[in-house]
């Protein structure tokens, strides 16, 4: 015969103060958790959202980022004229050759600067980008002007409309701020390519190739092509694996923050372990009267593993309240790859909240299994006399 379920629940009721107590300890543990999960899920959607599926970017072979590699205008030239290229409605190859390099900005949170991607690219290179100017205006050809992420324009107090950057040799002005949606490109700055590489006295050594394909055949064709043309010695891959290759940024967070969530739960395993054992001592005679009055052992079994899971679910739901206020909250993580900082949102998912519960869950059980195996093992007589 099973017990009732209001009898668990007068149960935690009574003991509020202990049950409050128990669940905001595995609550915080799950917040934790939480915390980390969103910040490697958010990063994560950030580099998926980057790139068109048909654009092919090439660099030198070898190179493992744009920034550490090197195509000059010749080998541009041999590219845009590759088979599969999509063209422009005037006939123009989608290729842009493009120049990425670093500039350090500071702000309250980093005195001592952050490295931030500025790229040098063609017109062509913004009408393959899902690019919307928020405010201001987007950099004319010709002339010593920037643009801005969004995500760069909320942390840095030099990068708003108006302000001025040192680029190379020069101030230059910042003229607007764009909008890329979740995608990584609202960590960078754009620029004029011939004018960036002037201030760098590179007019050859540029940094890589963004080619627009026809179609997904059309695209994988380009890669093979690139890949056997060894007068070309480049690497080709499609964008967006390329900056899916980016999310090993987030593995030593990742690891740390899941370290301490481990050791918190166990920690709040115990705690859950404790609330119970203590349950089990004060409500012996209780223990016996249920005995008494025909409920099993496994009855009894059941009913304090299933009260100790209630007080984990509860726990589970204020850990997820307590992570929730971190949904699109905007911070950058420094990539090893880039050696930049990329700024991302938070994302507290659906798919992580159950996450959350599971992982509390698996808490109360864990917990809750040993004082309830105690409680089913106790003897009438004992538990009467207790």
């Amino acid at each position: 015969m099973a017990i009732p379920l209001s009898y668990n629940l007068r149960n935690l009721a009574v003991r509020r103060t202990t049950t409050v107590m128990t669940a905001l300890g595995i609550g915080l543990t799950v917040a934790v958790l939480m915390a980390v999960m969103a910040l490697a899920e958010g990063l994560r959607t950030s580099f998926q959202a980057t790139g068109h599926p048909l654009n092919v970017l090439v660099m030198r072979r070898g190179a493992t980022s744009e920034l550490t590699s090197i195509i000059n205008r010749e080998s541009y030239q041999t590219l845009r004229a590759k088979a599969g290229i999509a063209r422009t409605a005037s006939g123009e190859p989608m290729a842009s050759l493009e120049m990425v390099t670093c500039l350090n900005l500071v702000s309250e949170e980093n005195p001592a600067g952050m490295n931030i991607n500025l790229r040098g690219l063609l017109p062509i290179g913004l009408t393959m980008r899902d690019l919307k100017i928020s405010s201001g205006r987007m950099f004319q050809q010709g002339r010593r002007e920037i643009v801005v992420g969004k995500g760069i324009a909320s942390r840095y107090p030099a990068a708003h409309v108006g302000g001025k950057m040192k680029v190379g040799r020069n101030q230059w002005d910042v003229v607007g701020v764009f909008d890329a949606g979740r995608s990584a490109m609202n960590s960078e700055m754009l620029g004029d390519l011939n004018l960036v590489a002037a201030e760098y006295r590179r007019s050859e050594a540029l940094s890589s190739v963004l080619i627009r394909a026809t179609d997904e055949v059309a695209a994988q064709a380009v890669i093979n092509d690139l890949t056997n043309d060894r007068a070309l010695t480049v690497t080709p891959l499609l964008e967006r694996s390329y900056y899916e290759g980016q999310m090993s940024s987030a593995a030593p967070v990742r690891f740390i923050g899941t370290l301490v969530a481990i050791v918190l739960a166990v920690g709040s395993s115990f705690a859950a372990m404790n609330t119970m054992f203590a349950a089990v001592a004060r409500r012996s005679a209780e223990i016996g009267t249920l005995r008494v009055l025909g409920f099993s052992r496994h009855g009894i079994l059941v009913s304090f593993l299933f009260e100790s899971l209630m007080l984990s679910l509860l726990g589970g739901l204020l850990g997820i309240v307590l992570a929730l206020p971190l949904n699109n909250f905007s911070t950058g993580i420094g990539s090893i790859v880039t050696f930049s900082e990329i700024v991302f949102q938070f994302q507290v998912t659906p798919r992580l909240m159950m996450i959350g519960v599971a992982f509390s869950l698996l808490m109360g059980a864990i917990g809750g299994f040993f004082p309830a195996r105690s409680a089913a093992r106790r003897e009438i007589l004992s538990a009467l006399r207790g």
